[in-house]
């Protein structure tokens, strides 16, 4: 069994940081890709961020230059470096995993989610 742990979110004010964090363990024998999808009331989930697991990046638009996401591969762990953030970052943000178990079976894995408010 395969589980993502994310830690990290919060409330801050205009032009703040935050960091998030996502663990993935169980039986994992691969990971390819992780990355960060946000979901804001009301609108659907969309990628903030992936990295693959030869250091690939890919940000969304409205992002690149203020988030930086970054790996930990002997961890099994992702991070999403948030800066200058702004009142349209709220929302709640979900670590994803393309990743194979010890089955051979290859899927996407979905943290629980964290909240993060940006407001004065």
């Amino acid at each position: 069994q395969v589980q993502l742990v994310e830690s990290g979110g919060g409330l801050v004010q205009p032009g703040g940081s935050l960091r998030l964090s996502c663990a993935a363990s169980g039986s994992i024998v691969s990971i390819y890709r992780m990355g960060w999808y946000r979901q804001a009331p009301g609108q659907q989930r969309d990628v903030v961020a992936t990295i693959t697991r030869d250091e690939s990046t890919n940000y969304a638009d409205s992002v690149k230059g203020r988030f930086t996401i970054s790996r930990d591969g002997a961890r099994n762990t992702v991070y999403l470096q948030m800066n200058s953030l702004k009142p349209e970052d709220t929302a709640v943000y979900y670590c994803n995993a393309d990743l194979s178990d010890y089955l051979s079976v290859r899927k996407d894995y979905w943290g629980q989610g964290t909240q993060v408010t940006v407001s004065a």
